[in-house]
């Protein structure tokens, strides 16, 4: 199992309904997030929209996003939550994140 964390940035005006969408992901998203792998996710996020996530995944981060990349429910989701997002027109979220390295960790 590989602890990772990432970053995305929210648009501060879209905040409240981008908390909204996630108080009801869609349970069919939820599955595919654990059939590759997704464990332990959470996302945590700043006043001014910057978010950091946390996810335990099998492999790694990459492989995970790679299974998910082939969901056609993941694609649905990712065009939906495009536009609540700080990143480059067209991008889509999950290919956005930035992956931090882990330089401390204790039990």
């Amino acid at each position: 199992m590989k602890r990772v964390g990432f970053l995305l940035k929210v648009r501060k005006e879209v905040i409240p309904e981008y908390k909204e969408w996630h108080r009801k992901v869609w349970p069919d998203m939820l599955d595919a997030l654990r059939r590759h792998g997704w464990r332990n996710y959470s996302l945590f996020m700043r006043e001014d929209g910057l978010m950091f996530g946390y996810v335990e995944v099998e492999e790694s981060f990459q492989a995970s996003l790679d299974g998910m990349a082939d969901e056609e429910v993941n694609q649905r989701w990712q065009e939906m939550m495009a536009p609540y997002f700080e990143i480059p027109e067209g991008a889509r979220p999950d290919q956005s994140m930035i992956e931090l390295e882990e330089v401390f960790h204790t039990d």
